[in-house]
């Protein structure tokens, strides 16, 4: 859990302040391998000194505009008990708008939609930012450009290969590395600017107007390249829950933001003296000397980013399975320390098949940048729309100020997201394709789970009634305790009744256990637990989880000794039903969906190890269910 809100030691700070490096910055660090490039690379935009000078101006205010003011200082304060992201934002607005069912929906499809889009992001990032640092043998060896393709996915292999063994070890390098990164950057920009300081004249806007009144069309379409600069701006909001508000702030501010605004700087003024360089500006900027320890320190600091996007993909994927929108997933932990360091094998290696065939399909950094934008820009706008929601209905500002806070930066989003759908043939399809099939998967698992929940309910029977019943003619009672998993309360669980048909036996102690998950990160050991007695040594039991909880069942169970409820570890059975879903024609879903939800539904992984119920205490019995 975050504790952005409290005091911490100078070495704490210093501590985090250098993880929030490695972590946070990894992708918007490394976006000077190609950022400046891909504006000049289409040929659209001549390198003369006055387009230089523009087009320096527009990324200096876009980062300034984007990055400083909107995420470092507005949506950095929209967090939920201190965790930041996409489905954080997402839960904040929802509750916000409680009152309202239909607008709610809406919100939920829209952010469901940033969410499935974030996983194009996840795909085109450590392809295009790999490549791009691996292209620098382009440089400074032109006879081995055929091996950049074969050395890029040889990286990106190691990199995916690695991830099981988990991030702790990897990660303390990461601060330290990118540290190393971004005094690298100022050092390669800072003489240049020496040599020619005319270029700071760019940090005055009227250079960028300028551009885009002589250019318009043109400027419009430059801006699909310069949103590049700010890729990494959804992770500061991100990772907030990791590291907190003032870290990401003292980072971004003390560290980061100088260091690309130099760099960027460094290759504008080489640009304004030597327009040839433009292929490739910043391997450019290197002495000869520095090329190769450069290349080395380019291909680290592009893993990082990657790492940090792999992390953060695991991450979503575990937040969005325990509220309900994707299936369960086998979910290793790395660390017997973090709960945070998690390996989603499954996300692990499909994201690893999508990278291949991006870079392979692709073939270039500058390719890829006619993929790279719109997942971003997409989720950028949906953030500023959640923003509204948050700051008018839950935190209730005025109307006025809560337009004039967003809708300056919606114009912006929406001017970058514009810019960017024009790459949509050129390679924007791609992420785009596999946000929609993301989104498909994710609808048809919520929908298709409220279908199952209805129609188990519709032929359900009341357990307060089944139990009084039962206790009229009892059954034999054995020792020890039967937990029956039940996803609706106060139903009878199908287990407990194939339990008493086949065996016609009770336990000596009952529990009818119901696991809930809420749209808040965490929820409290005081808040964990509701116990209900029903009365013959049965009680009804609510376990409540937030999205960022670790759903250990056996663990909250042994809370209930306060309430008089003795569970002896040995002497305990998990009973679960395991329901098989048939598809049929009717009022449900489409028939491809249905079969497509009955695949999931099938193949999910088993509700045992995701509630880590102990594998030599668990009973599973059957029923068949038509949606």
């Amino acid at each position: 859990m975050s504790s952005s809100n409290t005091a911490r030691s100078p070495s704490a700070l210093a501590g985090l302040t250098l993880g929030a490096l490695g972590v946070v910055y990894g992708d918007i660090g490394t976006s000077p391998l190609y950022a400046l490039k891909e504006v000049f690379h289409g040929g659209h935009v001549a390198t003369t000194p006055d387009n230089i000078l523009g087009v320096l101006s527009l990324l200096f205010w876009t980062m300034t505009v984007i990055v400083s003011l909107k995420y470092v200082l507005l949506i950095l304060r929209a967090d939920n008990n201190g965790e930041g992201g996409l489905i954080a934002m997402l839960a904040l607005a929802t509750n916000a708008v409680n009152s309202s069912p239909r607008l709610r929906r809406v919100l939920m499809l829209v952010g469901l939609f940033g969410t499935a889009i974030f996983y194009g992001d996840a795909v085109i990032t450590p392809a295009m930012t790999v490549l791009g640092a691996v292209e620098g043998i382009d440089v400074y060896a032109p006879h081995l450009h055929d091996a950049i393709l074969p050395l890029t996915l040889l990286v990106l292999a190691g990199l995916f290969a690695v991830q099981r063994l988990g991030t702790g070890g990897i990660g303390k390098a990461f601060g330290p590395v990118m540290l190393l990164w971004f005094a690298a950057l100022t050092l390669l920009g800072l003489p240049h600017i020496l040599a020619n300081p005319h270029v700071l004249v760019a940090v005055n806007p009227m250079y960028a107007v300028a551009f885009c009144m002589e250019y318009k069309w043109v400027a419009f379409v430059a801006l699909g390249a310069v949103v590049l600069v700010v890729t990494g701006g959804e992770a500061l909001y991100a990772d907030l829950g990791h590291f907190g508000k003032k870290p990401i702030r003292i980072a971004w501010y003390g560290i980061v933001m100088p260091a690309l605004v130099v760099n960027y700087f460094g290759q504008g003024a080489m640009l304004l003296d030597e327009p040839a360089s433009v292929k490739n500006p910043f391997f450019n900027l290197a002495p000869a000397w520095a090329e190769i320890p450069l290349f080395i320190l380019a291909t680290c600091a592009a893993v990082v980013a990657s790492q940090a996007l792999i992390t953060a993909a695991f991450s979503v994927t575990k937040q969005a399975v325990q509220l309900g929108i994707l299936p369960r997933m086998r979910i290793l932990h790395t660390s017997v320390r973090d709960t945070g360091q998690i390996y989603v094998p499954f996300v692990n290696w499909g994201l690893f098949v999508f990278i291949v065939l991006a870079v392979v399909l692709f073939g270039s950094s500058s390719k890829l940048a006619g993929a790279y934008g719109i997942a971003v820009t997409i989720d950028m706008t949906i953030t500023t729309v959640m923003t509204f929601f948050v700051i008018r209905y839950g935190w209730k500002y005025p109307l006025p100020l809560c337009l004039l806070a967003t809708g300056f930066f919606f114009i912006i989003d929406v001017i970058f997201l514009g810019s960017n759908l024009l790459k949509l043939f050129a390679g924007g399809w791609f992420p785009l394709m596999i946000g929609i099939g993301m989104f498909t998967l994710m609808l048809t698992w919520k929908q298709g789970r409220r279908l199952l929940s209805s129609k188990l309910r519709e032929d359900a029977i009341d357990l307060k009634s089944f139990l009084e019943a039962v206790f009229v003619s009892p059954p034999q009672r054995v020792e020890g305790t039967a937990v029956f998993l039940s996803a609706e309360a106060g139903v009878t669980p199908n287990a407990l009744l194939h339990n008493l048909k086949h065996n016609k036996v009770l336990h000596a102690q009952n529990l009818f256990v119901t696991v809930k998950h809420h749209e808040v990160p965490w929820v409290g050991f005081d808040k964990r637990v509701h116990v209900e007695p029903l009365g013959n040594a049965c009680w009804a039991v609510s376990l409540h989880f937030g999205f960022k909880n670790e759903p250990d069942v056996p663990y909250a169970l042994k809370m209930l000794e306060q309430n008089g409820v003795h569970l002896d570890e040995m002497e305990t059975s998990y009973f679960l039903s395991r329901d098989i879903v048939i598809p049929t024609i009717g009022s449900g879903m489409a028939l491809w969906r249905e079969k497509l939800f009955a695949s999931m539904h099938r193949n999910a992984a088993a509700a045992a190890d995701f509630l880590h119920l102990p594998t030599n205490r668990i009973v599973e019995l059957g029923s068949k269910v038509e949606i």
